[in-house]
């Protein structure tokens, strides 16, 4: 199921859906456990759908901006942050290995 299916259901419909999922799991549990399960990768998908439910439902609960603000998608891109260059990567650059220091005496 979709995230913006996800908020658009109500808190009890959100938990009501989960105990179905709950339900679901449980059921193929046993029929793994039996050997009688045929699509393995439903378990994946119930368990991933579970965890989206309940992170949906505790922001509603929670009133938080991350439920409004991820429903509408940001416009804004990335940009790759650049590190300031240091001594060693500056000799790296040119090819010239880092001044290490010497041993004085001997």
């Amino acid at each position: 199921m979709k995230a913006s299916d996800v908020r658009a259901m109500t808190l009890d419909q959100l938990d009501d859906e989960v105990l179905k999922l709950k339900k679901e799991q449980f059921n193929l549990r046993f029929q793994r456990a039996t050997g009688q399960l045929e699509n393995t990768s439903r378990t994946r998908i119930i368990r991933r759908d579970i965890a989206r439910m309940k992170t949906i439902a505790g922001q509603k609960r929670a009133g938080t901006p991350e439920a409004k603000a991820a429903a509408t998608p940001s416009t804004k891109k990335k940009t790759k942050s650049v590190r300031p260059a240091t001594a060693k990567s500056k000799a790296r650059a040119k090819g010239n290995k880092p001044n290490k220091s010497k041993k004085q005496g001997a």
